[in-house]
């Protein structure tokens, strides 16, 4: 029997089969996925083949190839990585440029492994109505800075309901992956646009300014209109996996258009002489944000080579 996994609690996959009914289902013992050091072998939005026990549960034997899938190094400071989802048609990474604040670093970071794995991301302002006048520059500055490079962006107010109809005609009939820092507001923007969801919102830290976890597993939630949203738990940093210190810039898509002009084709864009990509800097072709933050993963890298 197939089908789709639409939660993860840890212990327990909820898999919706072929035939529409859904049942609890544990990963056969020796189950691991080659290639892959994962704190969970399966994740939501997977296609997988199950054998039904007499006591109404299942067994997941299979896993079928997936499309793509976002993942990032597991939080616990071990080697193993995190895979969020699997097999997504859209990603939206919702932002805020205050309460709480998200970085450009933690955007970049997430929008290089989701170019690695091949996961197409949109930007989501959320918030909209809290911002000062010089908060909506910044805003609207970035949401030009990153449609430039192919990252469209989206202004909206979850709480007020700005800028929800153009989503909903984004993720009709798709499978998509919400996701940022706790305190985002990502709850509240699934619960507008899923009304009767009922998914927790949390307050924001008044002392750090930070969210606090509402969502602690991974779920498919069904839209009306066909599709599902994907929620995940929300995330305080993203560590990348797997990337090669000579291959991050690959996944930088401004960076790696005028890499090709580089002196030398080693060149990986920190002091090498006629490095066309920091001259494309120098003369504001590629912004400097999205150059530290190309910095910044090519540190991480170096000091977990040393490490090991």
């Amino acid at each position: 029997m197939n089908g789709l996994v639409i939660k993860n609690t840890g212990s327990w996959y909820l898999v919706r089969t072929d035939d529409g009914k859904n049942i609890e289902c544990k990963v056969k013992g020796n189950f691991r996925l080659k290639g892959i050091r994962s704190t969970n072998p399966i994740a939501v939005g997977d296609r997988v083949s199950i054998v039904e026990n007499n006591e109404g549960t299942a067994l997941i034997t299979e896993i079928e190839d997936r499309k793509n899938y976002i993942i990032r190094r597991s939080s616990n400071l071990s080697k193993q990585s995190h895979i969020l989802a699997a097999n997504i048609d859209l990603c939206f990474l919702i932002v805020t440029i205050n309460h709480p604040v998200t970085s450009t670093v933690f955007i970049d970071r997430f929008l290089a492994s989701a170019e690695a794995y091949r996961v197409p991301v949109n930007l989501i302002f959320n918030k909209t109505d809290v911002y000062t006048e010089e908060e909506t520059e910044y805003m609207d500055a970035l949401i030009d800075l990153y449609n430039h490079i192919g990252y469209p962006g989206l202004k909206i107010s979850a709480l007020e309901k700005d800028g929800i109809e153009a989503l909903q005609e984004k993720i009709k009939g798709k499978i998509t992956l919400f996701s940022g820092h706790s305190g985002v507001g990502k709850s509240t923007l699934i619960n507008t646009l899923i009304p009767n969801t009922g998914l927790k919102t949390g307050a924001i830290s008044g002392y750090h300014g930070k969210g606090m976890h509402t969502t602690t597993f991974s779920e498919m939630i069904e839209l009306s209109q066909g599709g599902f949203i994907i929620d995940t738990p929300g995330i305080k940093g993203f560590g990348t996996v797997d990337m090669e210190k000579d291959e991050i810039f690959h996944f930088f898509p401004d960076i790696f258009k005028f890499s090709k002009d580089c002196r030398f084709h080693n060149c990986i864009h920190i002091n090498e002489p006629d490095c066309a990509v920091r001259a494309a800097v120098e003369k504001h072709y590629i912004s400097e944000s999205r150059y530290k933050s190309y910095l910044n993963m090519m540190e991480e890298e170096a000091d977990e080579k040393y490490r090991k």
